[in-house]
């Protein structure tokens, strides 16, 4: 009984040294994607934070691992590219016509990392860069046919706030939808602001007084395209009874709740979406360079529903832009872009 019990205690220790000895299977290191943000910062309630939504699902839905750096000013995109160059990031995402240069820039020098860009694209197109770009000009188009179906002035505004093609397409696109709606119904409703732009995305005293403007000129509901700014427009239009606002980039009940009582919609992008598409290419390897378009007919863009003026937009006024909508996926319909 001694010899046994010394037998299986000397299998027992034989047992745990071989296990010991074995080898162990390295854990597969994580997929690590990087987001630059334009200025305005990562909680914009626009074209950042949607952005940064999309990175989140990634995370959430794939396993990746996600980080961003914040962008004061231009001058901080170099420097925040430079750190996930440094740190061995996988993939980098940046967001904004803005990050343009830089993005290009580096991502010739690191060619073994994956780049998308969200509101640039690339001619000729980069092997190692993604273009995330969006037809908003359709959706704004809806957006137009809608504010002039809906105002009661006969004034709508709009206004930017850098002068460049991710700013100028909402505002193009909007002015045709009025101007369309004009030539359906013989009404002669006018659109302020067009050569308005305040010059930055982060100042909401700058939207205030856009808005306070264009109210004090006759607009009754205003579209402002410049991020954070158009916040300030949010309250200049809370502050004046009678007058509404249609968000931009996401849809702003959602985003900035405390402004749906006087949001009509909101002319969205789908940021979210098309970045978390790219980083499982990434992930996946099936990866390429090139340029993504979100449009009407692919749900890249679309109008947001109209909330607490559901029971105000007449029925015949949806049912034309159901007819609008389908016009502009069909191309019978010119967006004016």
């Amino acid at each position: 009984m001694h010899k046994r019990l010394i037998t299986i205690v000397s299998l027992a220790i034989l047992a745990t040294l071989l296990g010991a000895c074995a080898p162990t299977e390295t854990p597969e290191p994580a997929f690590r994607v990087g987001m630059v943000t334009d200025v305005g910062g990562i909680d914009d309630k626009s074209f950042n934070a949607t952005s940064w939504a999309g990175m989140e699902m990634a995370r959430d839905e794939l396993g990746v691992e996600v980080e961003y750096l914040e962008s004061q000013q231009q001058t901080d995109y170099a420097a925040n590219l430079t750190q996930f160059i440094d740190q061995g990031y996988d993939m980098i995402i940046t967001v904004g016509f803005l990050l343009g240069e830089d993005t290009a820039t580096f991502a010739q020098q690191n060619p073994d990392v994956k780049f998308a860009i969200v509101d640039f694209a690339y001619d000729p197109p980069m092997d190692n860069v993604l273009g995330l770009t969006f037809a908003t000009d359709e959706a704004a188009f809806l957006a137009g046919y809608l504010a002039a179906g809906m105002t009661q002035t006969g004034k709508v505004g709009t206004f930017g706030g850098i002068e460049i093609p991710p700013v100028t397409i909402f505002m193009v696109g909007f002015q045709s939808g009025v101007e369309y709606y004009n030539q359906q119904h013989g009404t002669d409703v006018e659109v302020l602001g067009m050569d308005l732009f305040v010059g930055n995305f982060e100042s909401t005293d700058d939207g205030r007084r856009a808005g306070e403007d264009l109210i004090a000129e006759g607009a009754d509901i205003i579209m402002p395209v410049a991020g954070p700014v158009g916040l300030g427009t949010a309250a200049a239009v809370m502050e004046n009874p009678g007058t509404m606002l249609i968000g931009v980039d996401t849809d702003w009940c959602v985003s900035a709740e405390e402004y749906c009582s006087v949001t009509l919609t909101s002319v969205m992008k789908n940021m979210h979406v098309a970045v978390r598409d790219a980083i499982k290419m990434a992930q996946e390897g099936t990866f390429a360079g090139g340029t993504y378009v979100g449009t009407l007919e692919n749900d890249g863009v679309g109008v947001a529903p109209f909330h607490e003026f559901e029971d105000d937009v007449p029925a015949e006024l949806v049912a034309e832009l159901d007819e609008i909508r389908q016009g502009i996926i069909d191309g019978t319909i010119d967006t004016g872009w």
